[in-house]
């Protein structure tokens, strides 16, 4: 009877699993499965000159197109009136001023003025800021690459006499990879150039980057958190 009873056992498990993996092969689920995207990557803006290569990329790509190359373009002026030096808002004021310069080095017919005949340059920044985003994981390969890191440094550290030459291959793992490290961050920013032309859209280019937190006022200073004013009481002698 026991030497059943140790046949059916494992019989009626398999039995169970298959019927239930018949459910996960039909593609039945109660609510969509969230899934991930491939992987990808995004450059962080930290720099007036990221600006510049921003500005020489879309200079370049504007001239590339037919309806603008021999238009007359004017870059409309920022709208940041009442702005100072210290209240941001310097990506859009540098940023049109890089363009200019790149468009009339490549050779576009800028204008100081708009006329009846000029198209439209326009820059628009939107922030994003994620509040709830939760753990981002490593790219494949990772987490491979650091036990493997852990395991060459721990070889010189098992056979050389001294301990501390087994920072050496760690040290030069470090050296050559460092200059593209970066963390993700919670900043976000669209940057969208257009050329417009009465009612046409005659170009339109949008860009994503990261940005440091601390950096949101140079692209909408307008968003940035103000500290609460202090309340006043004026106090005379008067009843």
């Amino acid at each position: 009877m026991s030497l059943t009873r140790r046949y059916l056992a494992p019989l009626g498990l398999g039995a169970v699993g298959l019927t239930l993996s018949g459910c996960f092969y039909a593609n039945t689920s109660q609510a969509p499965i969230a899934t991930t995207y491939p992987y990808s990557e995004q450059q962080r803006m930290q720099a007036a000159h990221h600006w510049n290569v921003l500005a020489q990329h879309e200079a370049t790509h504007i001239l590339q197109r037919e309806r603008v190359r021999f238009r007359d373009l004017y870059i409309t002026p920022t709208h940041d009136h009442g702005l100072h030096g210290y209240s941001g808002g310097e990506f859009e004021r540098g940023f049109r001023t890089l363009l200019t310069s790149e468009l009339v080095t490549r050779g576009a017919s800028v204008m100081t003025e708009p006329t009846d005949a000029t198209a439209e340059v326009r820059i628009g920044v939107e922030t994003v800021t994620h509040r709830d985003r939760g753990f981002i994981r490593p790219p494949v390969g990772a987490f491979t690459a650091l036990t493997a890191g852990i395991a060459v440094a721990t070889i010189p550290y098992n056979q050389w006499s001294e301990p501390a030459l087994g920072l050496i291959p760690g040290g030069i793992l470090a050296d050559i990879t460092s200059g593209s490290w970066t963390h993700t961050g919670n900043e976000e920013i669209i940057i969208t150039t257009q050329i417009v032309d009465g009612e046409r859209i005659l170009y339109s280019s949008s860009n994503i980057y990261y940005i440091n937190a601390g950096d949101r006022r140079q692209y909408a200073p307008h968003r940035v958190p103000q500290a609460p004013t202090t309340p006043t009481v004026s106090i005379t002698d008067t009843w």
